[in-house]
């Protein structure tokens, strides 16, 4: 039996999710724009953006919002995952999709969990973060490794042809008169996404089997290896022009996305 109160919840919450997905994507993006252009700026990460919100004015009050925004695109994720909302299937293809959106409840997740012990300046992280180094340093941190970096970029390759077949706007209630400009919007911030997670993933593949190190690269090692590169102000200004754009189609997906929940 369909319970609307809970539907109204769950729709409000997930469309906070992908606005706070927005919010953290737009600082990377920004940030890293800005250094591009020798504007000031650095290049971070999506924990080094949660941290920028702490410092704003009414920053503790931002980051309450922000962690209820990200906890709730988890349970958004999870419902996707689960109860196949977009209609996935069953194929080898739907569950890879599906196995998708549950690893990204479970990243986001982590990120409301750093945000939250930020909030309550919580200074109890940093031997759980050496624990799991010394696992990653390990031969099953290894293959993880290696296998986690292998999903990476089987989600940055999906995201890139999500952005050049557009997707997405099976997904979303465009107007039909914003669609001149959010449809290439959309695709240039998920194309880039996906090239940057292509980085990343690398990165990943490469400690396991070379470097043998517990270092997990992140977006921001990535963005500081295309600022590194020969023409790296302009490959970092076009990934970071990309990345805030998507930031910007998250708050559209805040908006227009259809939410079955």
């Amino acid at each position: 039996m369909n319970n609307p109160a809970y539907e109204h919840k769950m729709k409000w919450f997930a469309r906070l999710g992908y606005g706070a997905r927005g919010l953290i994507y737009t600082i990377v993006g920004g940030l890293s724009l800005l250094s591009a252009i020798g504007a000031g700026g650095d290049t971070v990460d999506s924990r080094g953006a949660i941290q920028k919100v702490l410092q704003q004015p009414l920053g503790n009050t931002m980051l309450v919002i922000l962690v209820a925004g990200l906890l709730g695109y988890v349970g958004w994720r999870l419902i996707q995952a689960i109860k196949d909302t977009d209609k996935h299937g069953t194929s080898i293809k739907g569950f890879a999709v599906r196995g998708g959106l549950f690893i990204s409840a479970a990243t986001h997740a982590v990120l409301a969990y750093y945000a939250t012990t930020l909030l309550f300046a919580s200074g109890s992280s940093g031997g759980g973060s050496e624990a799991g180094k010394s696992f990653i340093a390990s031969t099953p941190g290894q293959i993880f490794l290696m296998l986690a970096g292998l999903a990476v970029i089987g989600a940055g390759a999906a995201h890139i042809i999500k952005g050049f077949k557009a997707r997405f706007e099976k997904y979303m209630e465009i107007p039909a008169k914003q669609t001149s400009w959010v449809r290439p919007l959309c695709q240039f911030g998920l194309i880039a996404r996906g090239a940057v997670w292509l980085l990343i993933g690398w990165f990943m593949i490469r400690s396991a089997l070379w470097a043998q190190s517990g270092d997990i690269a992140g977006m921001g090692e990535a963005l500081d290896t295309l600022a590194t590169s020969p023409y790296g102000t302009w490959l970092l200004g076009i990934a970071a022009a990309g990345l805030f754009a998507f930031g910007l189609y998250s708050f559209l997906e805040a908006a227009y996305r259809r939410i079955n929940a």
